[in-house]
């Protein structure tokens, strides 16, 4: 089964602040992606909850430092992406 990546206009102007500082993680931010939208639970993803006041929202690894937190919602086969950056600017 595979899920259906929303993109709010809010995400679309990190996702391209995000690519344009960091150019040499643009191909693995892409698989990321691709590889969310298929197998949002694969291993590589490192997919988690997070607690406090991102609580309702989940986080996965493009690699050890940078993330993308989004809203999993596994009944409408939806995935909304809400943030993508560094550890510190994500959290």
């Amino acid at each position: 089964m595979s899920y259906r990546l929303v993109f709010t206009e809010q995400y679309t102007r990190r996702a391209l602040r995000f690519i344009r500082k960091h150019p040499e993680l643009k191909k693995q931010y892409l698989k990321t992606l691709t590889l969310l939208e298929l197998n949002p639970n694969h291993p590589s993803l490192r997919l988690h909850p997070l607690h406090g006041k991102l609580q309702p929202l989940q986080s996965i690894s493009i690699n050890l430092s940078y993330r993308i937190t989004l809203e999993l919602l596994i009944k409408d086969n939806k995935i909304i992406l809400i943030n993508v950056g560094d550890h510190n600017n994500v959290y």
